[in-house]
């Protein structure tokens, strides 16, 4: 199921540790199609996409080819 438009998906994240991996996680999500938005809480391990038209596998691919990965259901 896509996204729509003006909503903001926020995931949970594992592995993150330092700015090299919000890098990582930001650059990956970046490229989805429709994400316009990527904002990494790394204290918290949480990763906010603002866009429309992307679903919620194509986050959880991206964040698996930066090497991490999402955990539970996105808010």
């Amino acid at each position: 199921m896509a996204i729509a438009e003006g909503d903001a998906r926020t995931y949970s994240v594992s592995g993150m540790t330092c700015g090299h991996c919000v890098s990582s996680v930001s650059g990956e999500i970046g490229k989805v199609a429709g994400v316009t938005g990527v904002s990494v809480d790394l204290a918290a391990g949480a990763v906010t996409v603002n866009g429309a038209g992307y679903s919620d596998e194509e986050i959880r691919a991206a964040v698996e080819e930066a090497g991490y990965e999402l955990v539970g259901s996105p808010a």
